[in-house]
């Protein structure tokens, strides 16, 4: 009997101890199947409870630690423009609800200066593909305690992974020079008119083009304040949650020398014509047709007022007309319609001598732009009225920086397009015919050997003809060149 009462005491002892060890023991979470991932979301910083940033986007990995322990790692954790390092807390114990598990973990981290060696404590709740928490770091060497809640969901592994602009543009007639995009640098810059205000700055609305699936803060099409030297931070958030800044700024201003053709005023000596103003920069082949209108000649003048323009009212348009023989003899068989910076004195010795080219120009060109079309005539002469080839006429559209010695010095017919002197050109090479409105926006291309000097006296010659040729007298009647917005953009 006493065995008996030894052994059940014994069996009762076992069974306890057993059932205690048995309470002891966690229970396994499905950490790898449920919890384990990269969460996309973003976090409001508060420094010393002041709000320092609101909805920054960051990823935030959670790996497996344990049966029912999680490992959280924050990245590159940016404050007041630190970049302080990565905040990684080893184990974080999970206490399992249904499908959500809430956690705690606490570490002290060593994060690059200022901050230094600091205790750090993480708690928040995961499960269902959401993440929810929020990481006190206590930062002693500044005696100053930085709160961080974070929110993001679990991304799949499949999402998108660019986060870039592809295209930045701004609709403004004060921007001379689009956004130049640099990824490398992650910059963004652009160059405005010298006369911009800075109200006119203030209200800058770029369009952005940005990676698929990505989104961008601020948005575009947002106007924004780039005066004063502002700058603006776009970030480019991928469909996976990866950050990409973009610093836009005005590079530098840039300055126009611009030709609309709205005011005409009348000139002329022996007859009276209507001409672009200023009078004191822009002259014409008029200058030389108008002793042939004067002497009888019937074709009118080769460059007129037109009034279909690109913009505005007006626009000029030059005309090839045939005048062999006018002028008692002393008339090419063709006078080409040509517009040009500069002054038309008449030389009757010595009719390419009358086109003296160029105005004074204190800037460095960069590009030359404006709009034409054209329509090419017929027949083509090749010098005289019984040289007739078959050949398409085409115009030309130029401008040429040169160099001078003084005011006075000038190109004329004779050298404007082989002289020394020039420096740098821009020239259409698409002198073919076309019906509608074209664009041209021309780099100038600096020739061998020759560079901008800075404090040196240059001219600025911008030079359109109906004939491309018309300076050796080819070219054929009829072809007809419209001009407008004409504009050479300098630094």
């Amino acid at each position: 009997m006493k065995k008996g009462l030894l052994y059940l005491f014994v069996l009762i002892c076992s069974t306890a101890m057993f059932t205690s060890c048995n309470n002891d023991e966690k229970e396994i979470f499905p950490v790898d199947e449920e919890l384990v991932g990269t969460y996309k979301g973003a976090m409001d910083i508060v420094l010393d409870k002041l709000p320092i940033a609101a909805q920054l986007p960051k990823n935030v990995n959670i790996s497996k630690a344990g049966d029912n322990q999680i490992k959280m790692e924050l990245k590159d954790f940016v404050f007041a423009g630190m970049n302080i390092g990565t905040i990684t807390i080893d184990r974080c114990d999970l206490v399992r609800s249904g499908d959500i598990y809430s956690f705690t973990g606490s570490q002290t981290l060593t994060l690059l200066d200022p901050i230094g060696t600091c205790p750090v404590t993480v708690k928040g709740t995961i499960g269902k593909g959401n993440l929810k928490m929020n990481i006190d770091v206590d930062v002693k060497a500044l005696n100053q305690s930085v709160q961080v809640d974070y929110s993001g969901v679990k991304l799949s592994g499949s999402e998108k992974t660019e986060a870039k602009i592809t295209a930045f543009t701004i609709d403004n007639a004060l921007v001379l020079e689009q956004p130049v995009i640099n990824e490398e640098q992650g910059t963004i810059t652009f160059k405005v008119n010298e006369t911009a205000t800075a109200d006119d700055l203030k209200a800058m609305a770029p369009t952005l083009t940005i990676s698929e699936k990505a989104v961008v803060n601020p948005a575009s099409g947002v106007a924004q304040d780039f005066s004063n030297g502002k700058k603006v931070t776009y970030t480019v958030v991928a469909e996976n949650g990866t950050v990409k800044e973009y610093v836009a700024s005005i590079a530098g201003n840039l300055n126009v020398l611009k030709y609309s053709f709205e005011e005409w005023g009348e000139t002329g000596t022996y007859t009276k014509y209507q001409s672009p103003l200023p009078l004191a920069e822009l002259a014409s082949s008029n200058g030389g047709a108008e002793l042939l209108v004067a002497f009888g000649f019937k074709g009118g003048f080769p460059m007129l007022q037109e009034k279909e323009a690109k913009e505005g009212q007006y626009a000029v348009k030059l005309v090839t007309l045939y005048t062999d023989g006018e002028g008692f003899g002393m008339a090419p068989v063709i006078t080409a319609g040509s517009l040009f910076t500069g002054v038309f004195s008449l030389d009757i010795g010595d009719q390419l001598k009358s086109t003296k080219f160029g105005i004074a120009y204190d800037k460095k060109p960069i590009r030359f732009r404006g709009w034409y079309k054209y329509a090419p005539g017929a027949p083509f002469y090749n010098g005289s009225k019984d040289a007739i080839i078959e050949k398409t006429d085409e115009c030309s559209i130029a401008a040429i920086l040169y160099k001078v010695e003084s005011d006075e010095e000038v190109l004329t017919g004779h050298d404007i397009n082989t002289s020394d002197k020039r420096v740098a050109v821009a020239v259409l090479q698409d002198g073919t015919a076309k019906a509608n409105y074209t664009e041209f926006d021309i780099p100038f291309t600096y020739l061998s050997g020759k560079a901008y000097e800075v404090g040196a006296k240059y001219k600025m010659a911008i030079v359109c003809s109906s004939s491309k040729e018309g300076d050796a007298f080819k070219g054929a009647s009829g072809s007809a060149l419209v001009v407008d917005e004409l504009e050479v953009i300098g630094e």
